[in-house]
């Protein structure tokens, strides 16, 4: 806002004052006592402009202390990834099948029983489950930054309980404690980074998430290839152990980090947030700092006339259903297409006749090419936009995990090493492609798709759906590649195949194009039910808005 209606805000007991004895404009802005909407609504259309005039690297210049703590925010993810990737190459692990698995006589080794791995591995997976509820019940009324802190703290003696866990029992119950923490990083990270950024930079900074998923899993493949030469406990002790890097220097950071502007414009805290926005722009932005507030309110006044309510049950009604609907089925894409043979990788290798030691090799290998493929992505996605990069991606996914079940067939009629190893560099390249395309592109979508009021919730409720497809899935790929099992090995190919098909069609009908799109005109766009394919094109004029609600002066509150 600019300078004069600056001047106007009062403080919370003066607007109290008179509201109670009715001196305020029919037209007030709630919060903004004497500021009324067609003043707010210019500033907020200056912001939308200067948003939109933009390039990337004006926008990293403008915002680059947001860039910073939205970074930091996104490191909790580093953990997650890192055990998930741990966890599942543990299974190849001599010393680790030794001390929680059971002996093989017609295989003459250790193995964890199928039954175990699925409820280790997903033990976690539940914790998440739980823990996205208690992050958004935690995010409504504290804050992101206040529940960041808390669950890094509790992260701690989380970690000791794995690190040390004397049975199966207690190594369960230390993932699962874990996963709680991580079921907050999971959707509080995506939430902050798209609530801090500029528009230029919102696909940027929700796909950096996944690249922290990436960076976690690269440290875990780096960590299992230096302890090879390693026997005894201290062998899958030391890399559970250096989970405790992460919490301390974490807790520093987003201590000195600032709220997200929208959370505290939806909680009437209109003051503080100019103050953050201060705080994560540069020194010459500091003018535009109402400005952004402005678009911030008249976004959230909108999403106020035309929603429900910000429960759970009210991302299931109007327009919200549809951006549930899309948040849900994008992330539920990277379960869909394969995601979870993948993330088995080394134990795959191992049983498509790969050696123990090239196997962790071409496990470090993989997740160097996931690396690249995400930062990959960042040259694209703004060329090309999310729709289309999501759409070529799932097809070759589809088709990827096909080939991977023709070469295990003729692996096995013909025993040829090149049909062994056409697997693993098969998976090789679809694991790149994956980080490529949708493994990116489903955080960016999940943070735009949902509106600015219900988006913790939104999120939440599409990470969950992924969960429980994880844990489904979780408890059938043991079974798929156990060679005590199914010993599906590669042709398990053929088991993801058709389900990554059926997404490809999803894709093409459902999934609208977010780029370059500001929350308000996303806002908009849905209102007025417009299909995915014409959501590049449609034209949003200037009081659409007031088109939408049928009013010119809209009274409300700014606040929950």
């Amino acid at each position: 806002m600019s300078a004069h209606i600056d001047e106007k805000i009062y403080d919370e007991k003066e607007q109290v004052a008179h509201l109670a004895v009715g001196e305020l404009p029919k037209d007030a802005v709630p919060g903004l006592p004497n500021v009324t909407w067609a003043e707010l609504k210019e500033e907020a259309e200056r912001a939308e402009e200067y948003e939109h005039s933009l390039t990337v690297w004006q926008s990293i210049k403008t915002y680059k202390a947001a860039v910073g703590w939205a970074a930091a925010a996104s490191l909790s993810i580093v953990m997650e990834g890192y055990d998930t990737a741990l966890l599942g190459s543990f299974w190849g692990l001599p010393a680790f099948r030794e001390h929680y698995g059971e002996w093989l006589p017609d295989k003459q080794e250790y193995q964890v029983p199928a039954p175990w791995q699925i409820g280790i591995g997903q033990a976690s997976t539940v914790g998440n489950f739980l823990g996205i509820f208690w992050g958004s019940f935690l995010i409504d009324r504290f804050g992101y930054r206040k529940s960041l802190l808390l669950n890094l703290f509790l992260m701690i003696p989380f970690i000791g309980i794995v690190t040390f866990a004397p049975s199966k029992v207690v190594l369960l119950v230390g993932e699962f404690l874990c996963g709680i923490p991580w079921g907050v990083f999971s959707t509080l990270a995506e939430a902050y980074s798209s609530e801090v950024c500029p528009l230029t930079l919102r696909g940027y900074l929700t796909t950096y998430v996944n690249l922290c998923w990436v960076i976690g899993q690269f440290i875990s493949a780096g960590v299992l290839v230096g302890i090879q030469g390693m026997t005894g406990r201290w062998s899958y002790r030391l890399p559970f152990a250096i989970q405790w890097a992460w919490p301390v220097p974490l807790l520093i950071l987003i201590y000195l980090s600032p709220e997200s502007p929208w959370w505290l414009v939806r909680h009437g805290r209109l003051d503080e947030a100019e103050t953050s926005v201060r705080r994560l722009a540069s020194a010459d932005m500091r003018d535009r700092a109402r400005n952004t507030v402005a678009m911030m309110v008249r976004t959230n006044q909108l999403e106020v006339d035309v929603s429900e309510g910000t429960r759970y049950i009210d991302c299931f009604r109007g327009t919200d259903l549809r951006r549930t609907e899309i948040s849900t089925v994008a992330w539920a894409c990277q379960q869909l297409c394969g995601l979870p043979f993948a993330g088995w990788a080394v134990y795959f290798f191992q049983q498509a006749g790969v050696s123990n030691k090239m196997s962790y090799n071409l496990g470090l290998i993989n997740t160097a090419g996931a690396f690249c493929g995400t930062v990959g992505s960042w040259f694209l996605i703004t060329k090309f936009g999310r729709r289309s990069l999501f759409l070529a991606g799932m097809s070759w996914l589809a088709a990827g995990q096909l080939l991977i079940g023709i070469l295990s067939i003729v692996a096995d009629k013909t025993g040829a090493t090149g049909a062994k190893y056409g697997q693993a560099a098969v998976m090789l390249i679809w694991v790149f492609s994956y980080d490529f395309t949708i493994g990116p592109l489903a955080y960016c979508i999940v943070g735009e798709a949902s509106s600015t009021r219900l988006r913790n919730k939104t999120v939440g409720l599409s990470r969950n759906a992924y969960n429980i497809l994880g844990v489904i899935a979780g408890i059938i790929t043991p079974y798929m590649l156990n060679p005590g099992q199914w010993n599906w090995a590669g042709k398990t190919g053929f088991f993801w195949a058709p389900i990554a098909t059926s997404m490809v069609v999803w894709t093409y009908f459902r999934l609208p194009e977010f780029k370059g799109r500001s929350y308000y005109e996303l806002d908009v766009l849905f209102e007025r039910r417009v299909k995915a394919k014409d959501f590049s094109t449609t034209f949003i004029e200037q009081n659409a808005d007031e088109h939408i609600t049928g009013n010119q002066h809209r009274r409300g509150s700014a606040a929950p």
